[in-house]
C-alpha cells in the first residue's frame, strides 16, 4: 500500500471514530400499554400513546387482550422483552393485584381507565367512574323526565370502572346520597320513586351476545323506557336491536364513550346523549408519566395518586364540535 493511500485510510478511520459511527448508541426506552379488550375506544387510546411516543422518541407497544388470563400473559411477555414501564387498564383488580405488585417490583407500573387501587401501581389515570356514572344517570333523567323502566348493558362487572360506573347510574336515578363504596348486587331490581332499574346485562365483549341481550330485554319488557350502554360498543348494538324491532325513538338510548354510531345517533336524535371519557389522553398521558418515572423526571403525581381526566356529557348541542375535535386528534393535527 502506498504512503498516500495509507494516510488517507488513516484519516478516514480517525474521522469515523471521532464521529461515533460504529458505536452503539443508547437504546430507546420501551413502554407497554395494555387494554381490557378490543374496541374503537382503545384505538383512540392507542393513537394517543403513539403520539406521545413519537414526541418523546421512545418505543410504545399497545396490546389488546381478551380477558384477564391473556392480559397477564401479554404483560409477562413484555417484561421478558425488557420494557421500562407498563400502563394497564385492569380487568380484574382483586384477582390480579398480586401479579401487578410483581410487575411494579420490576418496572414502572401505572393503571389507566380502570384501576387496581390496592396494588403497588404508582398512579391511576382516568375518570372517577362513579361520578361519570352519575353524569350518565342525569342524561337518563333528561331522556325520561317522567320516570320509567331502565336496563343497563355492559361488558363485564369484574372491573373497578364497571362497578363504579353502574353504581353511579343507579344512585343518581334513585336520588341516593353520594357514596362510591355502595354496591347493589347484580340480578336484583333497584326501584325508586320514579325510576326502576330492571337489570344489568353483561356480554364479556361478545358483540353478538351484547346485541342479543338488548333483543331479549325488548321481548321481556316491552314497556322499557330507556336502554343505557355503559361500554363503548354497547350503544351501537342497542341501536341495531332497536332498529330491527322498529323501536328507534320509542326506547330512549343513553350511552357511554364516543363510538361513531353513538355520536351519529345523537345527531340523528336516536340517542339522547353520552358520557365521554378521553381515551386519547389516557394513552398520551400514560406514556408521558411512564417516561418521567423511568428517567427520574418529575411525573407530577398527585398525593392521592389519581390523575383525573374529566368526563363530559355530549348532547345534540355539542356533539358535532366534539366529534370534529376528536377526528383532529386521531389524524395528529
Amino acid at each position: 500500500m502506498k504512503i498516500g493511500t495509507r494516510l488517507i485510510l488513516g484519516l478516514l478511520l480517525a474521522a469515523f471514530a471521532l464521529s461515533g459511527c460504529g458505536e452503539k448508541g443508547p437504546e430507546k426506552k420501551k413502554y407497554g400499554v395494555v387494554t381490557t379488550g378490543v374496541a374503537s375506544f382503545w384505538d383512540i387510546c392507542k393513537t394517543g400513546a403513539e403520539h406521545a411516543g413519537a414526541e418523546l422518541d421512545v418505543e410504545v407497544e399497545v396490546l389488546f387482550p381478551n380477558d384477564g388470563v391473556e392480559q397477564k400473559s401479554k404483560m409477562e411477555d413484555m417484561l421478558s422483552r425488557g420494557v421500562d414501564g407498563i400502563a394497564a387498564a385492569v380487568i380484574d383488580p382483586v384477582n390480579q393485584s398480586e401479579f401487578f405488585d410483581e410487575v411494579a417490583d420490576r418496572v414502572e407500573f401505572i393503571t389507566m381507565d380502570t384501576d387496581a387501587p390496592d396494588s403497588k401501581r404508582k398512579v391511576y389515570i382516568g375518570v372517577d367512574n362513579y361520578d361519570a356514572g352519575r353524569m350518565c344517570g342525569q342524561l337518563v333523567k333528561e331522556a325520561l323526565p317522567d320516570g320509567g323502566k331502565v336496563v343497563m348493558f355492559i361488558g363485564r362487572l369484574e372491573q373497578d370502572n364497571s362497578k363504579r360506573r353502574r353504581q353511579g347510574v343507579i344512585d343518581e336515578l334513585l336520588d341516593r346520597s353520594h357514596d362510591s363504596s355502595r354496591f347493589d348486587v347484580p340480578g336484583e331490581v333497584q326501584k325508586g320513586d320514579k325510576y326502576t332499574v330492571l337489570a344489568t346485562l353483561t356480554d364479556e365483549f361478545d358483540r353478538a351476545k351484547g346485541k342479543a341481550n338488548a333483543e331479549d330485554m325488548l321481548t321481556k319488557h316491552p314497556d322499557v323506557g330507556c336502554f343505557v350502554g355503559l361500554f363503548a360498543y354497547n350503544p351501537p348494538l342497542i341501536l341495531e336491536a332497536l332498529k330491527q324491532a322498529k323501536k328507534l325513538n320509542v326506547v330512549k338510548v343513553v350511552g357511554f364513550d364516543e363510538e361513531g354510531p353513538t355520536l351519529q345517533g345523537i345527531i340523528d336524535g336516536t340517542v339522547h346523549g353520552t358520557v365521554v371519557q378521553n381515551p386519547y389522553e389516557y394513552g398520551y398521558q400514560s406514556v408521558k408519566v411512564l417516561h418521567a418515572l423511568a428517567t427520574g423526571a418529575d411525573a407530577e403525581i398527585p398525593e392521592n395518586k389519581f390523575i383525573n381526566i374529566p368526563a363530559r356529557q355530549i348532547r345534540k348541542d355539542n356533539v358535532e364540535t366534539f366529534w370534529a375535535d376528536l377526528n383532529k386528534k386521531l389524524i395528529g393535527e
